[in-house]
């Protein structure tokens, strides 16, 4: 970190930094460790030319998560501007079957805290530094159709990172997402971009939230999304899940639609498979409904 990053730190703060080193775990943003004169240890997420308040929405987001009674905590939001968000310090450990569990039923009591709309009532956000449109939108289908799937289409078309048939196929979802999205149901409170890297295992066995897309959608979408690239003891979080609040019937077989979006946000980063793999998603999504 910079010395006029440092100077900000201070700042923000209130109170003098001692040193700051780098720690891993950061592809868009730089993560760093600082620690201060009064003996806290604390976490800093930084970005040189971030979106107009990213750092803003991600705070709000972590607050809003953390405001769920019995839901998963997330790590306590310290500072943020323009260009730094400081959260709490999380001693991590390794994931535990019992850890998992919590997870799961803390999970679930996340979600049911709801939210007021689908999307968001704050605007426009994020996943990564890709936009995300907020809405908000009058069901969960008409936001995963227009707000999520139809963006990242027209992006992946134009990076050239899909192709003919695998766009139609995710095109008929999006035409027949009606019967595709199963049994209504009232906005949850979602992380938004649930996958194995956003849930840390802190060394006391509790999990935290980092890094949300937080907006009010369906449930099953974080579930899908931690199935998407693997997840420690998942079937264990998936079990303990539905002792707090089961799934309706089909959610398994629902599964891929859910994961459309994040696969196709992978298509426009990194190209690569991720366009075809979207098209297999389309397609099972297709043949399951």
């Amino acid at each position: 970190m910079s010395a006029v990053d440092t100077d900000r730190l201070t700042r923000l703060l209130g109170t003098p930094v001692a040193s700051v080193t780098a720690v891993g775990g950061g592809s868009i943003c730089e993560a760093r460790r600082a620690r201060l004169s009064d003996g806290r240890t604390v976490f800093v997420k930084t970005h040189d030319d971030p979106p107009d308040g990213f750092f803003e929405v991600e705070a709000r987001g972590l607050k809003e998560l953390g405001a769920a009674r019995d839901g998963v905590p997330v790590p306590a939001v310290l500072a943020h501007d323009d260009h730094c968000l400081v959260l709490e310090w999380i001693t991590t450990g390794v994931p535990s079957a019992q850890a998992a569990e919590r997870f799961g039923r803390a999970l679930a009591a996340t979600h049911r805290h709801g939210a007021d709309v689908f999307g968001s009532a704050h605007g426009d956000g994020w996943i990564g530094t890709l936009p995300l449109p907020g809405g908000p939108w009058d069901s969960w289908s008409r936001l995963w159709a227009h707000g999520r799937i139809e963006p990242y289409l027209r992006a992946a078309r134009k990076a050239g990172a899909i192709d003919k048939r695998s766009a139609a196929d995710v095109e008929r979802v999006v035409e027949d997402i009606e019967q595709l999205a199963g049994p209504p149901e009232p906005p949850a409170l979602l992380h938004g971009d649930l996958w194995a890297g956003n849930v840390l295992w802190a060394d006391d066995g509790t999990n935290y939230l980092i890094d949300p897309a937080a907006h009010g959608g369906h449930r099953e979408t974080d579930l899908a999304m931690l199935a998407l690239f693997g997840f420690p003891y998942l079937e264990r979080v998936l079990a303990s899940y539905h002792e707090v609040w089961p799934l309706a019937d089909g959610w398994r077989e629902r599964a891929p639609l859910h994961q459309l979006h994040p696969v196709l946000v992978h298509a426009v980063l990194f190209g690569g498979s991720y366009g075809a793999q979207a098209g297999q998603l389309a397609r099972l999504a297709l043949r399951n409904a």
